[in-house]
């Protein structure tokens, strides 16, 4: 029995009676102080940990306001905020001991759209991808690039003015920037943008903040013109923040925006931006250049842009490899054939046209060019990409390659610090031999991308952050970096920010850096703005390196082989990848439907990280009460249950609550598997939680129901009636809704059995298998049961049969086995683990026989793959495929004579884990001359057993109508929208009221036509 986790040192007396001074001044979003809240906003996508006070979330500017004043007051000069937008940054940017001010939760509307004048106004919440897509149907497109533009905000890509690929066509964020709303300190508001000299002089005349600031700025430029000219270095990636070479902009207006950009948050609160924005390319094509080593990749990047490419990015082996292994490499396969020749660097290089014969144009004297050198200059063989799709799934493999390094194998993983230095492209290539000296010296791995025409590489060495004895090599090499940098006429910092690098900052300003000072001070005096970052007032200390605490110093105070039990959480690298805002994707239906971030796979992991440090401080080994709790009687541990669990209702304070809390959001869906670069498996390490966690609580009632309804079922269907008539009352509902479950399916009614005898299929057995002879067994094929459609949707099963017979095979019915899914998905691991064991042996002895097993219901047939393998073993878990995996290899082509066009909503675990199993679907509707979409969608909302809990009934229905309900409801869906999975088509039939058919009984109704 695990024991009661004291919760965390409370916020400092001076937080809390901020945040009641701040309560009380009419502030209208929300407030949090919570351990789980606190320990999810300690980190972003940097290799550091800094938990803060509190998380503040204001609702509107005028929120952002109050908080601005209060910190004025004398009575708070010692409370500090940082901003944060998305958490995407790899650099520590948005990390604080004081106070968080997250600006993502509420304020993440578009608030105007001008397609005329080609201008957006947003607030700066908002995420990149949001805004491209309220922007689409206009033709229009905010052009700065990122790999994180589904969870990036707009105001965190002012605050780093990012950039990313196509940056040397489009510019950086600032290049767009038309205005941009802050609160400065102490509450006053302005809008900035590039001032005439009329109106600059105004401003300078002004009272309060607005007139110091503008003030100071001034003088600056005006003084000090010559010297910073000599100063900076002439990049594409010029230095941002503070950025007193653009003070002037090229039509020598006034323009703080060169200034607030690339600041951090550290001058004042971004809280609108209007930007400028662009016609979308009508065409675009992607040539995909493959190369002996990366260093040819590099020297050759000048040459192949000089062909009018708009941009180019440059890939190594290292992340080709883990893209390999992924599921987004089913989408560029295609583009990166196996010729037989070593591929060790990738360029891909894109043309973009108001026309297809402009591209084409493009596209043409390049390929020309390069068919004609043949393998000149280090170069092997290209694929070109035609069409949006096309490139932009290429494109998302390159996107892919941040998370895809933090899933090598090994405690060593690549990890960010000096990963976004910039230097003149022409010095790229020398540079990067260097850099790669550097770390080949220390016998480093590490993997390399990034923008080669900006001469902008992402460099992530693999380094152990749980090692003490590896921990200095973060100084070492920032150190060497740094000076490289400056020898080729670089920065430390092209494009991710400052953050706790700012130490170097003194370095790579020299001379100016008092002026930086001066601004910050004209600023933020006392220094309350995301102190320690770019600069300082005065005396005041900068953030180093390592001085600030780091993910891994708490990681390895948990044990070894605690760290490798529950590595898929531990693995986490931050990344983010989870907090994708599309509705349409399948990852996370819980954050997207919250809004929080304890509610995401990355908040879940971090959450449970800190349980285990948390455990380890008390020297419990949850692996060993792992071990003990499933080998007691648990009916003897009840007593103390039951007072443990007395004391939590009566308020007992333990940290297991929060992290319970965040569980029972998780639907279990995997959708993070398959979303999550670094295949974060909530769902795995949720179930382990689960069972130490009611090893110290009860459990409720409905659990016990629900773990126990596989087992009865088949007695349950024998007497249907006597089942569906309570559960389907208003009496029944409501003492279901008692035990906590509520929309109760009912029993189809139907004698599977009898009735597939009557078609002619039999029930498997081993020796009925065996007696086939060669031809029979050829063509014959058993169908796994589960639960769920066997009993809930019997028809659909049969109508499976019919389909095969239908197309000439065999069918056979499985004997009916419990699956134990929803046992693994409460936490009854020890149960969970008979039952997986008995079932995989009876599937493994009919597997024996050589005919193949098929599963219909997705969730269910892919615990066999996944839970089983776990639980058992590969070698012990049955192979049971998915019933297209099966279809599409075996099913002849029989077209038809009256074509038809189906539309299909896939079930989000089977889309996210499975590569290609959506155009399996699709290739099978072709051979019977079909047509089948797939539709983009999110989660449906039931996943199994979490829609039918009372508690989530409006979570779920919340979820639902993200995404679903939209597709579902579209006018014409009628029959034609299909739908994979059990709980997808009740989810339908609950919410909306329509019935989804299985895609194979679409294809049966097709050949019966």
């Amino acid at each position: 029995m695990i024991p009661r986790l004291p919760a965390a040192a409370p916020p400092s007396p001076l937080t809390l009676d901020f945040l009641e001074a701040l309560r009380a001044s009419g502030f209208t979003g929300d407030l949090s102080s919570s351990d789980a809240d606190r320990v999810t906003f300690a980190t972003d996508n940097s290799i550091y940990r800094l938990p803060p006070q509190a998380i503040i979330f204001p609702k509107t500017a005028e929120d952002v306001v109050k908080v601005m004043e209060l910190l004025g007051r004398e009575r708070f000069h010692g409370v500090s905020i940082t901003a944060r937008g998305g958490g995407t940054g790899t650099n520590g940017q948005s990390l604080t001991g004081g106070v968080v001010l997250d600006l993502s939760r509420h304020m993440n509307k578009v608030l105007e759209i001008d397609a005329a004048g080609r201008w957006v106004r947003v607030q700066a919440g908002v995420v990149k991808d949001q805004l491209n897509a309220a922007l689409k149907p206009h033709g229009l497109f905010f052009a700065p690039e990122l790999s994180t533009s589904s969870r990036a905000t707009i105001g965190g890509m002012v605050n780093t003015d990012a950039s990313g690929q196509g940056s040397c066509l489009y510019g950086k964020t600032r290049d767009h920037v038309l205005e941009l709303s802050t609160v400065l300190m102490d509450g006053e508001t302005w809008t900035s943008r590039p001032l005439e000299e009329e109106d600059l002089r105004a401003a300078i005349r002004r009272g309060g903040r607005v007139g110091e600031v503008h003030r100071a700025v001034e003088a600056i430029a005006r003084d000090h013109g010559a010297e910073i000219a000599a100063r900076f270095p002439k990049l594409n990636r010029c230095l941002t923040g503070y950025d007193l070479a653009h003070i002037r902009d090229g039509e020598g207006r006034f323009n703080l925006n060169s200034v607030l950009c690339g600041a951090e948050g550290s001058l004042a609160v971004v809280v609108e931006a209007r930007l400028n924005v662009l016609p979308i390319p009508k065409f675009s094509a992607l040539l995909n250049l493959r190369y002996e080593s990366f260093d040819a990749a590099l020297r050759d990047a000048r040459a192949v842009m000089a062909f009018g490419a708009a941009s180019m990015e440059t890939v190594d082996s290292k992340v080709l490899a883990l893209a390999q292994n992924d599921i987004v490499w089913d989408g560029v396969r295609e583009f990166f054939p196996d010729d037989g020749q070593p591929v060790r660097g990738v360029n891909l290089i894109e043309f973009v046209g108001e026309t297809e014969e402009e591209v084409e144009a493009l596209l043409s004297r390049l390929a020309a060019q390069l068919t004609a050198d043949g393998r000149t200059a280090g170069r092997g063989g290209f694929t070109i990409a035609r069409g949006e799709a096309a490139v932009r799934r290429v494109w998302g493999m390159r996107k892919s390659a941040v998370g895809l390094l933090g899933n090598m194998e090994g405690d060593k993983r690549p990890i960010p610090f000096v990963e976004d230095t910039a230097v003149p492209p022409d010095n790229l290539a020398d540079y990067i031999a260097e850099f790669r000296a550097l770390l080949d010296a220390r016998g480093l791995d590490y993997g390399m991308f990034g923008h080669a025409d900006a001469g902008v590489l992402h460099v992530r060495p693999a380094i152990d952050m749980k090692d003490p004895a590896q921990e200095p090599l973060i100084r070492e090499i920032t150190d060497a970096v740094a000076a490289l940098t400056q020898k080729y006429g670089g920065l430390l910092w092209g494009e991710h920010g400052k953050g706790v690098r700012s130490e170097y900052s003194p370095a790579f300003f020299g001379s100016l850096y008092p002026l930086v000072q001066s601004v910050k001070a004209a600023f933020d005096p006392r220094n309350q703005l995301n102190p320690g970052k770019i600069a300082t007032p005065g005396e005041g200390a900068l953030l180093r390196i390592d001085g600030v605490p780091t993910r891994g110093q708490q990681d390895r105070t948990i044990p070894a082989e605690v760290r490798a039990d529950y590595d898929v959480a531990m693995n986490c690298n931050g990344n983010g990848a989870c907090y994708d805002w599309n509705p349409d994707t399948p990852t996370c239906p819980s954050w997207k439907a919250t809004r929080e971030r304890r509610h995401s796979p990355k908040g879940r992991a971090m959450l449970t990280k800190e349980w285990l440090a948390r455990l380890a401080a008390l020297g419990v080994d949850p692996l060993a009460e792992a071990g003990r709790w499933r080998a007691s009687a648990s009916w003897r541990c009840w007593p103390r249950r039951a007072l443990n669990t007395l004391a939590k209702w009566r308020g007992e304070a333990d940290f297991s609550h929060a992290v319970k809390e965040a569980m029972d959001g998780c639907l279990s869906c995997k959708s993070c598997v398959g979303g999550c670069p670094i295949k974060v498996n909530v769902p795995g390490f949720r179930a382990k939680f689960l069972e130490l966690y009611h090893s110290r609580y009860m459990r409720p009632a409905k659990d016990y129901l629900v773990a126990a309804l596989e087992h009865m079922l088949p007695v349950l269907a024998k007497i249907h009636v006597l089942y569906n008539l309570p559960v389907g009352s208003r009496i029944g509902r409501a003492a279901m809704a008692r035990l906590g479950l509520v929309d109760s399916p009912l029993l189809s009614g139907v004698d599977l059995i009898g009735e597939a005898g009557a078609m002619g299929v039999a029930v498997a057995t081993v020796s009925a298998l065996d007696a086939l002879d060669a031809a029979e067994r050829a063509r014959s094929v058993v169908i796994v049961q589960d639960a769920y459609t066997s009993y809930f949707e019997s028809r659909l099963v049969l109508d499976v049969l019919d389909l095969l017979k239908r197309l000439g095979f065999r069918p056979w019915l499985a004997p009916y086995r419990p699956n134990g899914k929803a046992l693994h998905i409460h936490g009854f691991l020890s149960a969970f683990e008979t039952v997986a064991r008995n079932g995989a042996a009876g599937l493994r002895a009919l597997e024996a026989t050589g005919v193949p097993l098929v599963g219909v219901d997705p969730a269910m047939t892919l615990t066999y793959r996944d839970e089983y393998r776990e639980a058992l073993g590969k070698d012990a878990a049955p192979k049971v495929l998915l019933l297209q995996e099966w279809l599409l290899r075996h099913m002849p082509e029989r077209p038809r004579a009256r074509a038809q066009t189906f539309r299909m909503l896939p079930h989000c675990t089977e889309f996210s884990t499975v590569a290609g199993s959506t155009k399996d679907w699709v290739a099978i509707f072709a051979k019977l001359g079909l047509k089948l979409d797939i539709l983009s969608c999110g989660c449906c909302g039931m996943a199994g057993t979490y829609g039918h809990a009372a508690k989530n009934r409006d979570m779920s229905r919340r979820i639902y109508d993200l995404s679903w309900k939209r597709h579902v409801e579209a006018d014409g869906a009628g029959g034609q929208v299909l739908a994979t999975g059990y709980s997808c088509r009740s989810q339908a039939k609950r919410f909306s009221g329509v019935i989804l058919p299985h895609p194979a009984q679409a294809l049966l109704r097709a050949l019966e036509s």
